[in-house]
């Protein structure tokens, strides 16, 4: 009896410790969490989770220096988690900019009336547009417009939409190196550093600054209340290889910096209340005496860019550092939210994003090192190309939980819960980083094509590849048999029923994509598109199809004598 009673007492504490256990433990734990005592910079100070699990993405390989970065495979690795630096007060205003790059699949105005509101509530404070060929130039440059390019009214539409989201508009227009939507037109090809390539101007050639001095007056023109102007000036290649630069006086660096300076007092002097900034990554090398010389400091605003996962936080500190040595008074830093893992990506992963962000704030927190430096903002670069003639990343109605993820984590200095719900009640789905996917219907605009692109990316390419391996094909319907026009019908009829139904649900999937496609993109976007992920495809399915159905129609007869 005794014992009985032991057993009873016994079994009803270790119910009562699960459900205690249970209780305590906390609900939904988050797949990925960063944390740093940044989180009171960029939105209100909260207390740190000391038990968070901390994750980050380690790169394969060393940095890349080129923009954006590519082909960064990653492990999942622990990352040390001792941020204890103070954020210097004077930095809590930075700003969030969310970059558009419009080198390729440009959304349609309506678009961006919609998704101008969600940057807004994500905790965007602008967006940093980078036309390219969007720009409706005119006059002299009017051939350098896209033929899908924003009218003027467009761009009037563009900051209005903006205003009313409490945007800050910031144009980009590249004025070194990246012209390859100028260059690539015989009437500049005068203009070139290497000849042979269109990516880089020659500053020694005069009509090179008279371009750019007339693009910039254009787009300055339709942005009269902007305060910040992006003149690029990242990754000029060639540099120092055209003969006139070869003749000239002086280092490469120096040569940069001749160049850059001259359109920075163009700028300035025409428009002295609108602030310059520029990618940062040719000054790196150039010594801290040179760039003190040049006057570059009292001119512009770098802007230190760096898109791998887990960055270097000594050699990007050694770069502060100089910028500060050197008189920069402000700074800006860019991250990455899309375009920046791979040409070619179709799916964002959302990981890598996630820890690239996580390494900034780490590098924020140890500002107060640099007293001389003020912060003003960080851009979270979305990559569409990597340069004018590159493939497409991943379009932005794919990338937009990977840009929710980043903004929030900014604005509560890591990926905590709160931060997870305030993703999920704006987005309408629960994003799960270790999955690259927002889970749930969702109530973004694109989300619809958000889960089209999400079926093509994970079905598509191996249910082709699959009808092509089949069984009833391999032993057949070769090459050889195909070459030689001849086949059992018996066995291509097993195929056929198969082949002709799997074909037709992807190309109902197909043209639904497309048709969500059209609300947002122009054709020549959906084109490249499908051309680049879809049509291929498809097409190798519809040849074997036709041949099966020609080769049935034979009735098993001989195979041919003559090749087909």
């Amino acid at each position: 009896m005794l014992n009985q009673k032991a057993v009873k007492v016994f079994a009803l504490c270790l119910f009562i410790w699960f459900i205690v256990r249970y209780l305590l433990r906390g609900s939904d734990r988050p797949e990925y969490v960063l944390r740093s005592s940044t989180g009171q910079f960029w939105g209100k100070d909260l207390a740190l989770d000391e038990k968070s699990d901390v994750n980050a993405l380690k790169p394969d390989g060393g940095e890349n220096s080129g923009v954006p970065q590519a082909n960064h495979k990653a492990e999942v690795e622990e990352m040390p988690n001792d941020l204890q630096a103070e954020v210097p007060s004077e930095n809590k205003d930075a700003q969030r900019i969310v970059h558009l790059d419009l080198k390729g699949a440009a959304p349609k105005v309506k678009y961006l009336e919609q998704i101008f509101p969600l940057f807004a509530s994500l905790g965007a404070s602008g967006v940093l547009i980078e036309y390219e060929d969007m720009f409706p130039y005119d006059g002299d440059l009017s051939l350098l417009s896209s033929s899908f390019a924003y009218s003027v009214e467009d761009i009037m539409e563009i900051n209005r939409l903006a205003k009313i989201s409490n945007l800050e508009v910031i144009p980009l227009v590249q004025a070194f190196g990246h012209l390859e939507f100028v260059l690539k037109h015989e009437k500049y090809f005068g203009l070139r550093e290497v000849a042979e390539l269109p990516n880089s101007l020659n500053p020694r050639v005069p009509d090179s600054l008279a371009l750019l001095k007339e693009m910039l007056t254009q787009v300055m023109k339709l942005h009269p209340q902007t305060q910040y102007f992006h003149i690029g000036c990242d990754e000029v290649y060639g540099l120092g290889t055209s003969q006139d630069s070869k003749t000239s006086d002086g280092e490469l660096g120096k040569l940069y910096l001749s160049h850059v300076t001259a359109v920075g007092k163009f700028m300035t002097e025409t428009w002295p209340s609108v602030k310059l900034l520029l990618w940062d990554d040719m000054l790196r090398k150039i010594s801290v005496d040179t760039l003190k010389e040049s006057g570059l400091p009292i001119l512009v605003t770098p802007v230190v860019w760096k898109y791998l996962p887990q960055l270097d936080i000594k050699m990007i500190s050694s770069w502060i550092s100089r910028y500060e040595q050197a008189g920069f008074k402000r700074m800006w830093f860019a991250s990455a939210f899309k375009g920046a893992t791979g040409e070619d990506q179709m799916w964002t992963p959302l990981g890598a994003y996630l820890h690239n962000h996580g390494s900034w704030l780490e590098i924020i927190s140890s500002l107060g090192n640099y007293p001389q430096i003020t912060l003003e903002g960080i851009m979270l670069t979305g990559w569409q190309r990597y340069d004018h003639f590159s493939v497409l990343c991943e379009l932005l109605p794919v990338a937009i939980p990977s840009l929710a993820v980043c903004l929030q984590t900014l604005k509560h200095g890591y990926f905590n819960e709160k931060a997870q719900a305030e993703v999920q009640h704006i987005l309408g789905c629960k994003v799960k980083v270790d999955k690259d996917l927002c889970y749930g219907t969702g109530a973004f605009a694109g989300v619809e094509l958000y889960h089209l692109v999400h079926t093509v990316h994970i079905n598509f390419q191996t249910s082709m590849e699959d009808l092509l391996k089949n069984r009833h094909l391999r032993g057949g319907f070769s090459p050889y048999h195909r070459k030689y026009n001849f086949g059992n019908p018996r066995n291509l009829g097993f195929f056929q029923h198969k082949l002709t139904r799997t074909l037709k649900e992807w190309e109902t999937v197909i043209g639904n994509l497309r048709s969500e496609m059209q609300s947002i993109y122009f054709p020549d976007t959906i084109e490249e598109w499908l051309e680049e992920n879809v049509n291929p495809h498809l097409d190798r399915v519809r040849e074997v199809l036709q041949d099966v159905q020609r080769v049935i129609q034979l009735r098993g007869r001989p195979k041919s004598q003559k090749l087909v």
